[in-house]
């Protein structure tokens, strides 16, 4: 069953659920985080941690409510945790308030653990295991299911105490359909797997939803009775606790969290661990620390002091179960992810910038504890190379500093000090400076007027394409200044445009040159034309004078 479902785009790409996943069990994809099924042990974590709210436990709320009203009665399993998960309400104000909704009755999983927990001292008795891991947790169940199976003639085969309840009440109340409620995830997929005994399962915060969806409020206070010391269960050592009878052969030792489960069952494989009774939780502090209460209810001290004083004495009254009911098989899970080859890890190491021991920094940014195994998750199409965040780092300055280098444009960094902050070789030749030491820490005064700078900084206006005279430099530049508010940082862009300067004004001088060339001619032009004018009119004048006397001479004759 696929109790955890992934909202692909809540998905942020920020590798926290990987980083929490004890088993790497996360597959990364088109910068989407995918759970694969085979691998995954059902621990919650990645719910617990990501940021988004991008895993979501699968919801049997809808199931529930058409089991109620099929017409059999449904009977709810509820965990001995949900004295913590609602403090202060106790198990006669559960009753009453799940009937509400449609519950024939409410009994607590505390009684299956009283069952379970006499199979394990009469295991201990009168069977000769050398190791007994109890079995209660489904996720511890699927670990060494699916990654340390040696172990698995040690894992208790025994019902957990949610099966075991589920099916006492099934066999008082023949027709009756179990609901579990818990802060579990793993129970989900328990309850699929192990078919028959639990119809459905809802975690605490599905019943909370419901609760109120239905206008109905929980209160009455808890009181505890003798009868009931199983209610230790879901806390850490809590079966060792309820546990009446001693082996003197054997060591008990409650362990949780799946990092010291793992560390646990390598000593085991390596035979460095024997005549032990160990209870093992996946969930840190046990079931008052599942996925639901870390996410929703995370107080681990005061959850323990609720169960502790809620808890009784004495055992519930069971009677006589017979053990071959309380059988639980247990089969290795094949995981279907084959191992690179050597070749394949180092290829893929020398993709990501490791070409010796000495480049694996281990840092665990990608969520795996070692370069290597990040290699390795590449290769199983587990991992992306992109998820090293060294090597993007090392990609992006590499990057940018080659642009930077390379750039035929003037590049000055300063802060808000106006403090020169890097500098680029293009302004360093432009600058006439020798290397970056000479002016870095120091204020741009030394090497530019900071007046646009100021400018800038008072006012938070960028400026572009300024054109500006260095007359130190005797070089012109087109400068922008531009104010990044975030980082507190002034970024100046130079373009030396003295060639484009000199060429303008060289144009300009033949223009001008031209001009006057041309008017000198139009002058001299204009002068020859007046010359030849007046000698025209002079000319004109004699000729007339001359025409009227030879016209008046012959006039006379």
């Amino acid at each position: 069953m696929d109790c955890l479902t992934l909202k692909k785009s809540n998905c942020k790409n920020c590798y926290k659920c990987i980083r929490h996943c004890p088993v790497k069990s996360i597959r990364f994809s088109g910068n989407q985080a995918y759970i694969i099924g085979n691998e995954c042990i059902l621990c919650g974590q990645c719910f617990v941690v990501c940021p988004q709210d991008a895993k979501q436990i699968v919801d049997e709320t809808e199931k529930v409510k058409v089991l109620l009203q099929d017409g059999t009665p449904v009977i709810a399993s509820l965990a001995p945790s949900f004295i913590a998960n609602y403090e202060g309400v106790g198990i006669e104000a559960m009753k009453s308030a799940l009937c509400k909704l449609g519950f024939a009755d409410v009994e607590e999983t505390a009684i299956g653990a009283t069952i379970v927990k006499n199979e394990y001292e009469r295991m201990i008795e009168e069977e000769s295991r050398d190791i007994i891991i109890s079995s209660c947790c489904h996720s511890v169940n699927l670990l060494i299911q699916k990654y340390y199976p040696s172990s698995l003639p040690y894992l208790a085969d025994v019902l957990s105490p949610m099966q075991a309840h589920c099916k006492d009440i099934k066999r008082r109340i023949p027709d009756a359909k179990t609901v579990f409620i818990g802060p579990c995830v793993a129970k989900k997929d328990e309850a699929a797997h192990y078919e028959g005994l639990v119809d459905a399962v809802l975690t605490f915060d599905e019943l909370t939803r419901w609760l109120k969806e239905e206008n109905i409020e929980l209160s009455g206070d808890a009181q505890p009775q003798d009868n009931s010391r199983a209610r230790f269960f879901p806390t850490t050592g809590g079966i060792l606790k309820t546990l009446t009878h001693e082996n003197p052969h054997y060591t008990y030792m409650a362990i949780d969290g799946v990092e010291n489960c793992i560390a646990a069952l390598k000593d085991i494989e390596n035979g460095r661990i024997h005549h032990c009774f160990i209870e093992m939780s996946a969930c840190v502090g046990s079931c008052v620390g599942g996925p639901v209460m870390e996410k929703f209810h995370r107080s681990p001290v005061r959850d323990y002091m609720t169960v502790a004083n809620f808890a009784g004495t004495k055992d519930f009254e069971t009677g006589e179960t017979d053990p071959l009911t309380l059988k639980k098989p247990f089969t290795v899970i094949e995981r279907t992810m084959p191992k690179p080859s050597e070749q394949e890890i180092t290829d893929i190491l020398r993709q990501m910038g490791k070409t010796k021991p000495s480049d694996e920094l281990n840092c665990g940014s990608c969520g795996y504890s070692t370069c290597r195994e990040k290699a390795i998750a590449v290769a199983q199409g587990k991992a992306e190379i992109s998820m090293c965040l060294p090597y993007l780092k090392d990609r992006a300055e590499s990057f940018s500093d080659n642009i930077v280098r390379n750039t035929p444009n003037g590049l000055i960094v300063l802060n808000e000090k106006l403090e020169v902050q890097q500098i680029n070789r293009a302004a360093l030749k432009m600058l006439r400076l020798r290397s970056e030491s000479d002016v870095l820490g120091d204020q741009i005064i030394r090497i530019l007027d900071p007046k646009d700078f100021l400018e800038v900084l008072s006012h938070g206006r960028s400026i572009h394409n300024k054109r500006d005279y260095l007359a130190e430099y005797e070089k012109y530049v087109e400068q922008s200044i531009i104010y990044d508010k975030e980082y507190h940082l002034l970024l100046c862009i130079m373009r030396d445009v003295t060639e484009e300067e000199n060429v303008r004004e060289s144009k300009e001088n033949i223009s001008r040159q031209t001009v006057e060339i041309a008017d000198k001619v139009v002058d001299k032009q204009m002068r020859i034309v007046q010359e030849i004018a007046s000698l025209l009119g002079e000319t004109a004048a004699e000729t007339k004078i001359a025409l009227s006397k030879l016209k008046e001479s012959i006039s006379d004759e």
